[in-house]
């Protein structure tokens, strides 16, 4: 079974800079595609950045231009790159791996706050 573990998030200003990380406990090469997700408590998960395998990538339309998803394999991990982030941003982030099997593996969610 694949666990994550997620890395970064935290407090930030509206306009700045955060990092996140996703490694996977396994190779990625059981891995078709891994990508994060955001929620508010109440509400349905949104996709928010996903990469395949074949390094193609699939962004949310609201952080299209601030935010970019890339890929380590030799790492098995997955990072975000978030700029210019709005106060709307702030929300728990999840990773996801998709398996080739179909099956979703979560990790536990990181905060993300965004405010002056």
């Amino acid at each position: 079974q694949v666990q994550l573990v997620e890395s970064g998030g935290g407090l930030v200003q509206p306009g700045g800079s955060l990092s996140l990380s996703c490694t996977a406990s396994r190779t990625v090469f059981s891995i078709w595609r891994m990508g994060w997700y955001r929620q508010v408590p109440g509400k349905q998960r949104e996709l928010v950045a996903t990469i395949n395998a074949g390094g193609i990538t699939n962004y949310a339309d609201f952080v299209k231009g601030r935010f970019t998803i890339s890929r380590d394999n030799a790492e098995n991990t997955v990072h975000l790159q978030m700029n210019n982030l709005k106060p709307e941003d702030t929300d728990v982030y999840y990773c996801n791996a998709r398996l080739y099997s179909s099956i979703d593996v979560w990790g536990q969610g990181t905060q993300v706050t965004v405010s002056s």
